[in-house]
């Protein structure tokens, strides 16, 4: 579905009518599946002079109230807004990034492992660091592989 204006008076006031609806819906079930308490007020200086208020206009003032009664740092603590938002969003994107290369990297040097093993003569691309990395993984290889074979032999003598 493209989201743009609806340029059609009838059209955009359906629209408009039927998602508030939707919304009100939404977080009446938010209300009721998860415990909180919540409000909703929707405006439109287009269609109607008075806001859409869920669940009552002094239901929601009281939970209002009660919000701004907490300390500033409590409720910027609970607020987000655009900005903040897509910082937190870029940060958690880059650490699944950073996640995702080492991954790839451990992965890319473990495949260099095996082709040295195949007798493919793989070294020469890799820098000291690669190389000191490949030699720390054929290590830790071997050592499990020695920890398997004691533990088989320990089962056989058994």
């Amino acid at each position: 579905m493209k989201l743009a204006y609806i340029t059609n008076d009838s059209k955009r006031k359906t629209t408009y009518k039927k998602r508030t609806k939707g919304l009100v819906k939404k977080v009446r079930e938010l209300t009721t599946l998860c415990g909180i308490e919540a409000c909703a007020i929707i405006h439109s200086p287009d269609f109607d002079s008075q806001p859409e208020v869920w669940p009552s206009h002094t239901g929601a003032q009281k939970l209002l109230s009660e919000f701004k009664k907490l300390p500033q740092s409590i409720r910027n603590n609970k607020m987000v807004n655009q900005e903040s938002f897509l910082k937190q969003s870029i940060a958690k994107a880059t650490q699944q990034l950073r996640k995702l290369r080492k991954e790839n990297h451990q992965k890319e040097l473990k495949n260099v492992m095996f082709q040295s093993l195949s007798g493919e003569g793989i070294f020469q691309s890799l820098n000291e660091m690669d190389l000191n990395e490949v030699g720390l993984l054929v290590k830790k290889n071997l050592e499990d592989i020695d920890n398997r074979v004691h533990v088989l032999t320990k089962a056989s003598r058994s």
